[in-house]
């Protein structure tokens, strides 16, 4: 009975983190800088590789459909999965780091940069599949935008993605990162 308002506050919280990450994500921003990758990242972190798969699979299929910059079409699927492996990263860093939050947030950045890398590249992969035109010539039109992407998104999880779990987490009632 007492693990009931626990189980409300985690799934209110869910909510409104997947409601947030939805919104920013539609919001006209330049682009390749976003939010989405540290948000399912952390969630990952604070509740698990399923909760931070679903959440950045869920974000992507919403954003597919509804995106500023028009229906994302065939490389919605791989959207989905780069961000879903971005969730579930974040679920596996949660369970092999024990260090401080110092030494967390710098290896938190360097997975950031690698984990957006690997997006990049499976996106890119999609664009071509998408759109019918040779992978090469997808990865050379990407490279700028990659560089924006990695370099923001590298940034923002080391700055933000430990902060952020530890602030959910204590939300929770929760104690430290480490299990």
């Amino acid at each position: 009975m007492t693990d009931k308002p626990w189980k409300v506050r985690r799934i209110t919280l869910l909510s409104v983190i997947a409601a947030s990450c939805i919104a920013i994500q539609l919001t006209p921003r330049p682009p390749n800088v976003e939010f989405t990758s540290v948000i399912t990242f952390t969630v990952g972190i604070v509740f698990g590789s399923v909760f931070g798969a679903t959440l950045g699979a869920l974000v992507m299929l919403v954003n597919g459909f509804l995106s500023p910059w028009g229906f994302c079409g065939l490389s919605m699927l791989f959207q989905m999965v780069g961000m879903a492996i971005v969730g579930f990263v974040g679920g596996l860093f949660k369970k092999i780091t024990n260090e401080g939050t110092a030494r967390l947030c710098v290896e938190a950045a360097v997975l950031g940069a690698f984990l957006t890398f690997v997006y990049d590249i499976i996106t890119n992969v999609g664009f071509a599949v998408a759109f019918g035109i040779p992978l090469i010539a997808a990865l050379i039109t990407g490279i700028v935008f990659s560089l924006i992407h990695v370099s923001s998104n590298t940034i923002l999880f080391g700055f933000l993605a430990i902060p952020l779990s530890y602030s959910i987490r204590n939300f929770l009632g929760g104690g430290e990162l480490r299990p």
